[in-house]
Order: structure tokens, then sequence, then C-alpha cells
């Protein structure tokens, strides 16, 4: 074949693929488009605040980095604890868009008290109230995204939320930033101009997401039962604790930030590391997302777990402002292959009627890992420096991806869902050996 030819087929070949993705994106339900919106628009008001935050409290109210540490150590452990009662509430009810409501309009109604606040309890309170939501919210919306979601395009529905969701994050920051230039500093107004996007968000899921209907046979008999954790399944569990062990890997992203300060990036720009993380997320996340629906979703998880092994250590071995870019662009990346497709796995081993059950399960582990590999980076840091903890991130993720590889095969697509199409008994299913 000549020249021309192979750039005339690699031409045809790209027109193709790209109409396939046109097809898919319009396939996608308008809920999960809408869901992925209000995601968005909260995450734009959340990191307006959010990347302000820390500044505002040591600046403005006279608190110590203490006091942050300790805010952000309680409101994450909070949100963790609440997500497992909302996903096993949704079950009860069969209802998930009650709790995504409920659980969006605490987090809107919380953003007027950043900007009022006299005091350091004024934040206290307002951040605590704000993961309470995120708490009740984040288990039903996945599970109504799985609701939603047509079988054969699971991946991709939750690459698009989560590309949406990761625009916004992206967006805030930058936001925060121009604004702060056109306000000169007031960081109170900047708190009340994220007001706006936060009601966006509420009215959009209020107005533009119908829930699925589900029969009432299909509805968890009481909200807490033992029995529930254990019907989920071995598959189910193993996907959990592969999970689990990335997350001590993946700490937080405030460490990013310090190792950006550490290359010389000044303090005016250090929030836009968090920009450069976001936009690798964003731009990965649905194609990912939608190549799980054709693959083995293992491969991609594991893929994404060496590409976190790689970012850490560019991170801990590089102090120059080229090698931390590199590392969090990677780090960005890893988020986008492996966020989504963790989704999916959920949504193909758990049944129905524990959907909910199941996403707070995970979520549970996810935010309890988080707070975990949080305080161990930080004490590491400390003590050794930022070496000790990049390698230890890597060690687990390492550990992350051997244990991906072991798991059971999921196979994207329809082919998957014919494999699952005959249910196994009970009896039969405990002893599945994982």
């Amino acid at each position: 074949m000549t020249g021309g030819s192979r750039r005339g087929a690699s031409s045809v070949a790209d027109v193709e693929n790209a109409a396939q993705v046109q097809l898919k994106l319009r396939a996608i339900p308008a809920g999960i488009w809408a869901l992925g919106f209000v995601s968005m628009c909260m995450d734009i008001s959340s990191e307006m605040v959010h990347s302000l935050l820390p500044v505002f409290i040591v600046s403005s109210l006279g608190a110590g980095t203490l006091a942050v540490g300790l805010i952000e150590g309680i409101a994450e452990a909070t949100a963790s604890i609440t997500k497992i009662f909302s996903g096993t509430v949704s079950d009860y009810l069969g209802k998930r868009k009650v709790l995504a409501v409920t659980g969006y309009g605490m987090a809107a109604f919380t953003k007027p008290l950043f900007a009022l606040a006299p005091s350091l309890g004024w934040v206290v309170t307002a951040r605590f109230v704000d993961r309470i939501g995120k708490g009740i919210r984040g288990a039903p919306r996945d599970a109504l995204v799985a609701d939603l979601a047509p079988a054969h395009l699971r991946g991709a529905c939750f690459g698009l939320r989560q590309s949406l969701d990761t625009i916004g994050a992206s967006a805030g920051p930058l936001l925060a930033v121009l604004l702060m230039v056109l306000t000169h500093g007031d960081v109170r107004s900047v708190f009340w101009v994220a007001v706006i996007p936060a009601f966006v968000a509420v009215t959009i899921l209020v107005f533009g997401v119908s829930e699925p209907e589900r029969p009432s046979v299909h509805r968890a008999r009481i909200p807490i039962r033992v029995g529930d954790a254990w019907n989920l399944g071995g598959r189910y569990w193993a996907i959990v604790s592969v999970s689990t062990l990335l997350t001590l890997a993946r700490f937080s992203e405030a460490f990013l930030i310090l190792r950006a300060t550490d290359a010389g990036v000044n303090a005016a720009y250090v929030p836009f590391v968090l920009v450069v993380m976001n936009v690798a997320y964003a731009a990965s996340s649905y194609p990912l997302g939608a190549l799980s629906d054709r693959i083995d979703r293992r491969q991609l998880v594991a893929l994404g777990c060496l590409v976190l092994i790689v970012s850490d250590l560019v991170l801990g071995m590089n102090r120059g402002v080229i090698g931390v870019t590199v590392g969090v662009v990677l780090w960005g990346l890893h988020m986008g292959i492996t966020q989504g497709v963790f989704g999916a796995m959920v949504t193909d081993v758990a049944s129905e009627r524990l959907r909910g059950t199941a996403f707070g399960i995970f979520n549970l582990a996810a935010g309890v890992a988080m707070l975990l590999s949080s305080v161990t980076a930080g004490a590491l840091w400390q003590w050794y420096g930022a070496v000790a903890t990049f390698g230890a991130g890597a060690t687990f993720s390492a550990i992350a991806m051997l244990s991906a590889l072991v798991l059971p095969r999921f196979t994207g697509g329809a082919r998957r869902m014919t494999q699952q199409s005959s249910p196994i008994p009970a009896p039969d299913r405990m002893r599945t050996r994982i």
C-alpha cells in the first residue's frame, strides 16, 4: 500500500471513529446529560470556594493551618459516613432523586454562609453541612446514573458524567482567580458569586431529571441490613478492595500543590495545578469510559494504576516546574482512566435493588481510605520529605495494579450482559472464588 493510500485509509477510519463517538453521545439519555451538568455547576461553585478557603481561614479569620487540617479532616469523615446511609436509604425508598435533591440543596444553601462568615465557627458549620450534603447525594446520584444508563453504554454514561464534573472542577478555580483579579482580592465577593452556579445545579436536577420507575418488588425491605452487604457478592467486594488500595495511593491533591510550591511556582498561580490536573481528568474520562464498554475493564484499572506509579515517580524525583507539571498531568490522567470505570464495574455486579447500597459502601471505603492516605502522606512528608510520600503512593499503586489483574473478568458491552443474564443461585454465588 502506498503512502497516499495509507493516509486515505487512516482518514476514513478517523471519520468513522468520529461518527461512532457522535452516535454514542446522541444515544446517551438526556437524564445522564442533566446529571452531568448538575455535577459540573455544583463543582464550579464548590471549587470557587474551596480553592480560596484556606487563604480565607488563615488571612481573614486569623486561624492557623492546624484549623485548616482539622476542618478538612472532619469534613471528609462526615461525607464518608453519610454516603453509606444515603445509598442504603435510596434502595429502601426506591427513590434516588429525592435524596440527590436534598444533598445538592444542602450544599447550595451553605454557600452564602462562607460569604457571611464572621468567625471560624461559621466556616466549620458550613463545611460540615456541605459535606453531609455531599454524602447524601453521592451514592443515590451514582445509582441514578446506573438506573438511567443503557447496559451497552454504562462506561460511556459514567465517563460522561465524570467528564462534566471534572470540567466544573477545572472551571471553578479559573473563575475564582479571574474574580480575585477583578475584585482586587475580595474573597467574600467571590464566595457570593459561587452561590449562583450552586442553585443552577439544584434547578437542573429538579426540572431536568426524571427518575425511572422501579418495581416495588425490587426495593430493599429495611434501610440497613447486614445481609444486603453480604448479598452484594464476592466480585463486588473484590472491586471495593482494589478501589480502596488505589485510593490509599491517591492522597489529597493538596500535596500536588505543595510539590508545585517546592518547584518555585508563585502562590498566586498555585491553583492552576488543580486546573491542569482536572483538564487531564476531564479529557480522558469519557473516551476511556466508552472504551471500557468494549474491552475488559480490569485492563483499564491496571493501566490507571501504572500511570499513577509513573506520576508518583516523576513527582518524587523532580523538583522542577516541568517535571511537576508532567506528574500532575499523569495524576489527572490516572483518575480519568479509573474513576468512571470503577462506577461501571460496581453497576455490572450489583443488583438493581441494591445499587444504592453498593455505591454507598464503595464511596464509604474510598472516603475512609482517602482520609488515612492523606494523614499518612502528611506524616511522611513532615518526617522524611516529599520523596517518601510519593514513594509510598507508588508502592500502594503497584499493589492495587497487581490486585486488579486477578479480579474476575469484566468484559464490556452486550456480551457481558448476555453472560450475566442467567442468575446464579445464592448458595452457588457465595461459593464462587475470587
